[in-house]
């Protein structure tokens, strides 16, 4: 059996904040799927890693064993990926990270123009693994959806994206061009509460209400979609996104009363290359903010 190194991640993330919750906010990913990830990891071991009892999430003796352990083969994990990466690499090669939503190609081809000795590649990301191609030195710089972990990365903001609920077409409200996030109290929210903090849904009508099994929710934009297809509920997603997902059972609605998200770019806190800057120079000029 191979151990899953992602898996582990997840694992010590859990274990240090004692609180699945509170580790799904750390990694910027939905409890649901960091449940999916501990449990497949259990799975794969054959033993329970975590109990719960009225302080929490705590460790088994079994997960007090994986953690002692984890900590310093992840250290060396990550250590390794970059200098075989960085090794392999080419001298003239620099990797862009994009995401659905997120229109690249003319900073893309401007950078390119400008830097015409790089071989400019573009690789697919998504919120939930922006950060792992960032740290792991897949991508050279990436564009992104904030949060990102603080003192890791360089951050370029660019612009903030509104965003947008996800209905099914049969849905009465899904005839309205606009609602308010108290226009959908009564709709089940499909994806952990605090992924829309502004929504005051009742518990009853919510599968990610307190208390409630948020392992049930789906995880991927795709299956978000599915379920809000059928009429599960609603999905708050950023409206870049919803521009790039559209199907003919779903409608997209300008949702007030909730934040936007940051579009940024980021790359690794400690990095100095020259071109890392044009193109954050570039990315700014096309995307930021107009100047005053």
């Amino acid at each position: 059996m191979d151990l899953d190194i992602r898996r582990l991640r997840y694992f010590v993330a859990v274990a240090e904040e004692s609180s699945f919750v509170r580790a799904a906010a750390r990694l910027y990913m939905t409890q649901p799927a960091l449940s999916r990830q501990i449990r497949a990891l259990e799975d794969d071991l054959g033993v329970a890693l975590f109990a719960r009892d009225r302080q929490g999430t705590v460790l088994t003796r079994a997960g007090r064993q994986l953690l002692e352990d984890a900590r310093p083969m992840l250290a060396a994990s990550v250590a390794l990926e970059q200098r075989v990466r960085t090794a392999a690499r080419a001298e003239n090669q620099f990797t862009v990270g994009f995401m659905p939503g997120v229109v690249v190609t003319p900073i893309v081809r401007e950078f390119s123009r400008m830097a015409p000795d790089l071989r400019v590649d573009v690789v697919h990301t998504s919120i939930t693994d922006q950060v792992d191609y960032l740290l792991d030195g897949r991508v050279d710089v990436c564009f992104v959806r904030l949060p990102l972990p603080p003192g890791t990365f360089k951050v370029v903001p660019l612009f903030p994206e509104p965003r947008v609920a996800a209905l099914s077409r049969e849905h009465p409200l899904a005839r309205r061009k606009a609602v308010g996030i108290d226009d959908l109290r009564d709709v089940p929210l499909l994806q952990a509460p605090e992924d829309v903090p502004e929504w005051r849904g009742s518990a009853f009508s919510s599968p990610a209400a307190p208390g409630r099994d948020l392992s049930s929710l789906p995880v991927t934009i795709e299956e978000c979609l599915e379920a809000v297809a059928s009429g599960a509920g609603f999905h708050v997603m950023p409206a870049g996104m919803a521009d790039f997902y559209r199907r003919p059972d779903v409608e997209y609605l300008t949702l007030d009363g909730v934040a936007p998200r940051m579009v940024a770019l980021a790359y690794m806190e400690h990095r100095t290359m020259p071109e890392l800057q044009r193109f954050s120079e570039i990315s700014r000029r096309m995307l930021g903010p107009a100047p005053d």
